[in-house]
């Protein structure tokens, strides 16, 4: 297993993985390991961000609305786009703005495809999702989820998710994955 990990590694050429989907799909657990078993930095932007505003994103949210978020959000890829070697955790509406493609198509992209039950089964009982806050939950994220579902299909890489599957199980199937998506890929892709 490690050896075949080097070789994911080596191939890999240094760039970022950068993990999309929707909320409760598994990208900061999935992202870790990857970064752990790869030998990569993980960041989860969300994080940053409440690091650099100094306050939670439901803070954000409230204090200074959606499009101010989406903002910083797009300032965090930018600036972690210009390191390699990272295995980054995006906010689930990362790829609603077109400048963000810009920045992650220098990595490989990879959809964590978790269906809306498994997401509303994960989130019931989450109260630190702003866009959450008094909404049907199931409808919510339907509805996010069909406003999005084009936008992440534009990844290098889909997994789809069951309920069954661990983030360790996940994480493998995703190293095991990338030899072949490399292959695929344009070669002016791979790196800046």
């Amino acid at each position: 297993m490690e050896n075949n990990n080097r070789q994911v590694r080596e191939s890999l050429k240094g760039i970022n993985i950068y993990l999309v989907g929707m909320m409760g799909a598994g990208k900061t657990s999935v992202g870790k390991l990857l970064a752990q078993q790869l030998g990569y930095g993980f960041v989860d932007t969300d994080n940053v961000i409440e690091k650099a505003a100094g306050k939670s994103i439901n803070d954000i949210f409230a204090s200074e609305g959606e499009d101010s978020f989406r903002q910083m959000e797009s300032k965090v890829l930018q600036e972690m786009s210009a390191f390699t070697r990272l295995a980054i955790a995006t906010g689930g509406g990362i790829i609603l703005r077109l400048e963000n493609w810009g920045y992650l198509q220098y990595g490989l992209v990879v959809w964590l495809d978790a269906p809306v039950e498994l997401l509303v089964a994960r989130l019931q009982n989450d109260t630190t999702r702003p866009l959450l806050k008094n909404a049907d939950l199931a409808t919510e994220l339907e509805n996010r989820f069909h406003q999005r579902q084009p936008l992440y299909a534009q990844a290098d890489l889909q997994i789809s998710i069951s309920q069954e599957q661990t983030p360790e199980q996940i994480a493998k199937q995703i190293i095991e994955a990338i030899p072949t998506v490399l292959r695929k890929r344009p070669q002016s892709n791979n790196g800046h």
